[in-house]
């Protein structure tokens, strides 16, 4: 509680110079920021907007009334999602910046494509996992950045009454790039990181190139069969406890991961976070060196005056249709003496 006391008085108490109160503001710490630091920390809510929310209902008795009245494409339209708020909070060391993001999500998607076995077969389940993805722009090359200057539509057209697009992430102009860190609740959250990656006019990459995610499917291994990954036929590969799948004996219940995660390697490997999902929120940490030594990623300077500006996306339970802020976002690390205010620009 008291950082943040100091933090209101460090935004409200400047004689000479306006600080602006719409950043994330990060303060100095000397160790990894504890629990009772994140519940002093002062939160920047950012909010995001567009996306599908993932809620789950149990409808009883439907009638044609029930119906008529619940489908958007009927004429009462279709009712926009309500945005989310995403309570952000940061610390930094000498050497390591600290992020914590907390948003509510009635549900815990935490697998994406899992396996199921009903005592003769498997199934797939067909479910999709949460997520985030922060864009930086590590480059300072994009003023007044949001993530709509990285959200393109490609192959668009029409033809008589059919009309067809398909949205792609990248940048339109070459030598410009975002630093990407993308969690998804099972593929990384569950191994400890998020996906550092970059966005450019070519679309995204990872830091070290190669596929981190693959098919946990003996289709993916046969393509000669005929058989899509995850269609019925298919089966995993290993189960849940990584042990692999055969015709030997298991019980009606047992489970396999969709996906198989490889570890990342040098620089994709620089976003460590730790998530959870309690009380109907997510909360995430993420922790990284202030300058990873990667040309493509962000660095985070103490005591920039103009700080980083910053995008971020949600995913409930979907790989498309995301949550994205729309207002110019910042962080910026307030110097570490005595927490000295941050410069602005401004006289």
């Amino acid at each position: 509680m008291l950082r943040a006391v100091l933090i209101l008085i460090l935004l409200a108490g400047s004689a000479c110079r306006e600080v602006p109160a719409d950043r994330l503001y990060a303060l100095h710490l000397d160790a990894p920021p504890s629990v009772a630091d994140w519940e002093g920390a002062l939160p920047r809510v950012v909010t995001v907007k567009g996306g599908r929310r993932h809620v789950r209902t149990v409808i009883e008795n439907i009638d044609e009334d029930t119906v008529h009245t619940s489908t958007a494409s009927c004429h009462h339209g279709g009712r926009l999602p309500d945005p989310v708020p995403v309570d952000m909070r940061a610390f930094y060391t000498d050497r390591e910046i600290f992020i914590r993001l907390s948003w509510p999500d009635a549900t815990a998607d935490a697998d994406i494509r899992e396996w199921g076995f009903d005592g003769n077969a498997w199934q797939n389940l067909g479910n999709v996992e949460d997520g985030f993805g922060l864009a930086w722009d590590a480059g300072h090359s994009l003023p007044r950045f949001t993530c709509s200057v990285a959200c393109h539509i490609d192959n668009f057209g029409v033809t008589g009454a059919n009309f067809h697009a398909t949205n792609r992430m990248k940048l339109v102009r070459e030598g410009e790039w975002l630093d990407l860190w993308n969690w998804k609740a099972r593929r990384t959250g569950r191994f400890g990181f998020a996906d550092d990656r970059f966005l450019a006019s070519e679309g995204m990459r990872g830091d070290v190139p190669g596929e981190l995610f693959k098919e946990n499917s003996r289709a993916r291994l046969n393509p000669e069969s005929g058989i899509f990954p995850f269609a019925e036929g298919d089966q995993p590969i290993y189960d849940s406890e990584g042990l692999p799948v055969g015709k030997e004996f298991r019980p009606a219940g047992s489970t396999a991961p969709g996906f198989l995660t490889e570890s990342p390697s040098g620089s994709r490997a620089d976003v460590k976070a730790l998530g959870h999902w309690s009380d109907g929120r997510w909360t995430v940490i993420l922790r990284r060196a202030l300058d990873s030594g990667d040309p493509r990623d962000v660095r985070f300077i103490p005591g920039d005056r103009e700080g980083v500006a910053f995008g971020l996306s949600i995913m409930d339970n979907t790989l498309f249709e995301h949550y994205a802020s729309v207002l110019p976002e910042w962080i910026v690390l307030l110097a570490a003496e005595n927490g000295a205010e941050p410069e602005t620009g401004e006289d």
